[in-house]
């Protein structure tokens, strides 16, 4: 009888983590998808054979739980992230602290493999909170399980993410879209193509310990992307660019609504551009050919157009994913 190969999967029911688990199930891994709240990832079951895909309960504040979760596991991807901190100190805890014990309780489990999902801009050093956790983050990856392979993509774009499809609907609803930090440039990666590159770590022995940096085929201006938002739904709208004092206001006033619409911290973050170092490997380097986001958005921002948009096969597909 073949021996049992279990992935386990943090923060697998998350945008990314839909992909990358099914990508395992589909490899014959016993998927265990590590996160706070096991019910919200039943969905995922259907990606499997009944029993191959299993939501288990895990939490950065239990250590315990992170040990359970590696177990006996041959591989495992860290894809925890946040975007804002519901309390001061989450960035650290999440991003810091909780990669940390990942890495170290699966260099304990004798996990062969490790994959964890960064980001560009993460610098111990950084200007905003959120940078300065995930590089924080990688070093105590680092120190935990040296052969880990480390990933920084770009903003991630795909049928199910936070960055066109918020932006469309801004669109859909108003007859001004805002724009702040118009200048600050954009590489957007495709969510199938970071599963790729995660899947690429997972199996190929030359890439362990690196670091890569994950890029789209284009770089854009935050202004050019809206103004291209724009014109693929059809919608005539005034771009305004917003003062970045004024938008500091706002954040403050916004990060106390439900959800954190803008914080400050994320204002910090649009200082600098979000692009492929020079010189840094990336999506070429593990084999994968960049997708640009003319091949793919347009579809699922389709319904964002006056009177909707056609479905296709494409979408047919994606919605079978979504939760």
């Amino acid at each position: 009888m073949a021996t049992r190969r279990v992935a386990t999967v943090f923060g697998g029911s998350g945008f990314l983590g839909r992909y990358v688990v099914k990508r395992l199930a589909d490899a014959g891994y016993v998927v265990r998808v590590a996160v706070r709240r096991p019910d919200g990832a039943q969905f995922l079951r259907p990606m499997g054979a009944v029993g191959q895909i299993v939501p288990l309960y895990t939490s950065f504040h239990e250590p315990a739980t992170i040990t359970r979760a590696v177990r006996d596991a041959t591989i495992a991807v860290n894809l925890v992230g946040i975007l804002a901190e519901r309390r001061g100190g989450d960035f650290m805890t999440v991003h810091a602290e909780g990669a940390h014990l990942v890495a170290r309780d699966a260099a304990a489990a004798g996990v062969e493999r490790l994959v964890h999902i960064s980001a560009i801009g993460a610098d111990p050093a950084g200007p905003s909170g959120y940078g300065q956790s995930k590089g924080i983050g990688e070093q105590g990856v680092r120190d935990a399980f040296p052969l880990a392979a480390i990933l920084r993509p770009s903003i991630v774009f795909g049928m199910e993410d936070r960055f066109f499809n918020r932006f469309a609907t801004v669109a859909h609803f108003s007859p001004v879209v805002p724009v702040i930090a118009g200048g600050t440039r954009f590489q957007p990666v495709y969510v199938g193509d970071v599963a790729d590159a995660i899947m690429a770590c997972l199996t190929r022995d030359d890439v362990q310990h690196r670091l890569f940096e994950l890029g789209g085929p284009q770089v854009w201006t935050f202004r050019d992307l809206i103004a291209w938002i724009l014109k693929t739904i059809e919608r005539r709208r005034r771009m305004v660019e917003v003062p970045m004092n004024i938008a500091r206001l706002q954040a403050s006033v916004m990060e106390r609504l439900p959800g954190k619409p803008l914080t400050r911290d994320q204002l910090l973050m649009l200082t600098r551009d979000n692009v492929t170092s020079p010189g840094m490997p990336g999506l070429d380097e593990l084999g994968i050919t960049p997708t640009s986001i003319d091949l793919v958005v347009p579809r699922y921002l389709a319904r964002f157009r006056p009177g909707g948009g056609p479905r296709d096969r494409y979408t047919e597909l994606q919605d079978s994913n979504r939760t």
